[in-house]
């Protein structure tokens, strides 16, 4: 498990506006209008079918309305984030690419290049797309937090907490702000901010794995064992296979005497995560 790719934020799709004027000849049925506008709520995720009807919606469109520069770079971006939904990142940056070709002012596309490099481990190259994001639009707060954890990613926890302040001074209720920045802070010592930060996102959205895993790591680093052991008890009723978790709570149960529990849970983690005692190392916790 990736600590920084739990948070991250993939820019929302555009919902499609196409003028019906497509030739009947790209469909085969009797209403090849109909056809169309629904392959348009595919691409558009409005039936909440699956990625891959959402791929099939989304080509249908591009295949369709071929040469229309107003509707080509959303359908790619569309069908970019589907593929990025399906762990496809590759064929998601071409997407991005070829939407990005297409209208160089339309930023969600160049974010989301971002999001696939992030996704694929590629931080400098992530690091690069936020940045162009943010320079096409400097109050991109989901750019601000997704450089934020691309900055995490590379152990540049001073950097990424500046971009979560910028994302906060944008949209104050950013939630992925607030729980990047809680984990941001938390590695760097500023443990009272911190916990603040955790605490917004928790008392908006308790249902957080990500929130009680950070406050777990905010008490650890307190000294407040049983607090973490039951943050990170609640991180894992919500997402039972976070690496991060289990190998926060292995750490507080030695300090709190149970060393059979802390070996059963640092097993756990490293069978998810083997580099999992590495990363707590950076947190500055070992």
């Amino acid at each position: 498990m990736k600590f920084g790719a739990r948070r991250t934020i993939v820019g929302g799709a555009l919902i499609l506006v196409l003028p019906f004027w497509i030739s009947p000849a790209v469909g085969q049925s009797a209403n090849p209008k109909n056809d169309q506008l629904k392959n348009v709520e595919l691409c558009n995720g409005l039936d909440l079918e699956s990625i891959e009807r959402r791929i099939e919606g989304c080509t249908a469109v591009i295949q369709a309305v071929e040469g229309s520069a107003r509707a080509l770079p959303i359908a790619f971006n569309n069908r970019g984030n589907a593929y990025v939904a399906n762990g496809e990142y590759d064929r998601a940056i071409q997407d991005f690419r070829q939407s990005i070709n297409l209208d160089q002012t339309y930023t969600k596309p160049v974010n989301n290049l971002g999001v696939a490099y992030l996704r694929k481990g590629e931080y400098d190259a992530a690091v690069g797309a936020f940045d162009e994001a943010i320079r096409l639009k400097s109050d991109y707060g989901e750019a601000f937090v997704n450089r934020g954890e691309a900055f995490l990613k590379k152990k540049d926890y001073d950097r990424a907490a500046r971009d979560f302040d910028e994302a906060l001074r944008i949209a104050p209720a950013l939630q992925a702000a607030l729980n990047g920045r809680c984990w941001a802070r938390a590695v760097l010592g500023a443990l009272q901010g911190a916990l603040d930060d955790c605490n917004k996102v928790l008392q908006s959205k308790p249902g957080s794995a990500a929130a009680y895993d950070s406050r777990a790591l905010v008490h650890l680093k307190m000294g407040q064992f049983s607090a973490a052991i039951e943050d990170y008890n609640s991180a894992l009723r919500l997402h039972p296979t976070l690496a991060s978790a289990f190998y926060g709570r292995s750490y507080a149960k030695l300090k709190n005497g149970d060393n059979a529990g802390s070996d059963s849970d640092a097993a756990a983690a490293k069978e998810i995560d083997p580099e999992i005692a590495d990363s707590f190392a950076h947190y500055l916790v070992q």
